[in-house]
């Protein structure tokens, strides 16, 4: 099966530098030594290695400070990931955090969350109702956050993470998780969900990955004190350098695009989608942004042209995919800011 579309990335066992140190950290913390989206970026080291930090710190340690954990349960917190994943109609993801799901014992809500129902605690409906509606600016900015101020790190990081994670996935990679698709069986889904058990209920020590960053900055005011203000920076940082890749009309193009965007998945008849013969890279980072699933080879072709590589597809993929993550992080910012008052 062939996994990576576009790109040969670095595998585990040839990494060196950050990029090894960043693996080793993966098959101890998360139970999977390539996870396929985060390897997908490895061309570019410093955007593997953030994204993976951001994953880390929200995801698996919870948003915790120095201290410990945030407070919020893996469940409540890969019912976000769901959520998020549903919204931007990426599989992969989808399938990879249900099976999470299982790996906690939460068995019935990961099934019911794969039959497009709700759990049956009002209060992880509520989370997964919130994940769902990030995608959407307007309704990120509006509705109630579902959780504490003290979780806000762990719940807006995750959701951020996967807003980036989501178009990474599918832009550069195949949608089955499993060979053949095995994981549309429940008890495949079961299965693996044991197998990622153990990596589950560890806890993850908040801050490992900041070692991993090249000068690591705050980040935003509601991960203040946590990891998750540094590790969101520097994805920041990182997946921002992709705009070097576009000329000026092509970067007015995108920004203003995205900003203008409602949060709806493009129709198929999408006027404001650039030419692919004249305008590729615009287009590429478009889609990226707000319909990365419909990236196709061509697209890819008319652009990835000597003296492009894979490091500089990865980043204009980035780029596009970080622009929307940007968008919908400022209306989640407003959101947190309104609930502290």
């Amino acid at each position: 099966m062939a996994t990576f579309r576009y790109t040969d990335p670095v595998r585990a066992k040839s990494a060196t530098g950050r990029t090894a140190e960043a693996y080793a950290q993966m098959a101890a913390d998360f139970g999977i030594a390539e996870p396929t989206p985060l390897v997908a970026l490895t061309p570019a080291p410093e955007l593997f290695t953030a994204a993976w930090a951001l994953l880390r710190e929200s995801l698996l340690a919870g948003g915790g400070d120095a201290a410990g954990s945030g407070g919020t349960t893996r469940t409540e917190r890969e019912l976000v990931a769901v959520g998020v994943s549903l919204a931007n109609r990426c599989p992969f993801c989808v399938n990879a955090h249900t099976m999470m799901l299982h790996a906690t014992g939460d068995h019935r809500v990961a099934e019911r969350v794969l039959r497009g129902e709700e759990p049956e605690d009002p209060a992880q409906a509520r989370l997964l109702a919130w994940g769902k509606a990030t995608r959407t600016p307007r309704a990120a900015r509006a509705l109630p956050q579902p959780f504490p101020r003290a979780h806000a790190p762990a719940h807006i990081g995750t959701a951020l993470t996967f807003h980036f994670v989501n178009r990474v996935a599918s832009a550069l990679i195949t949608e089955d998780i499993l060979p053949c698709n095995a994981q549309r069986f429940r008890a495949v889904r079961s299965i693996g969900g044991r197998t990622f058990q153990k990596a589950v209920r560890r806890v993850a020590a908040p801050g490992d990955s900041l070692s991993l960053l090249v000068d690591p900055q705050p980040g935003p005011s509601w991960a203040a004190g946590t990891p998750v203000g540094p590790a969101y920076a520097a994805l920041r940082a990182a997946a921002t350098q992709g705009a070097g890749l576009l000329d000026g009309a092509d970067l007015a193009l995108v920004r203003a695009t995205v900003a203008a965007w409602d949060g709806s998945h493009p129709p198929l008849a999408w006027e404001a989608l650039p030419d692919r013969a004249s305008r590729p890279g615009a287009r590429l980072a478009l889609l990226a942004a707000l319909a990365p699933y419909r990236i196709t080879d061509e697209d890819v072709a008319a652009w990835k042209k000597p003296p492009f590589s894979d490091h500089c597809l990865v980043h204009l993929v980035a780029f596009g995919a970080f622009t929307a993550v940007d968008r919908i992080e400022n209306a989640l910012a407003e959101a947190a800011s309104a609930a502290r008052v």
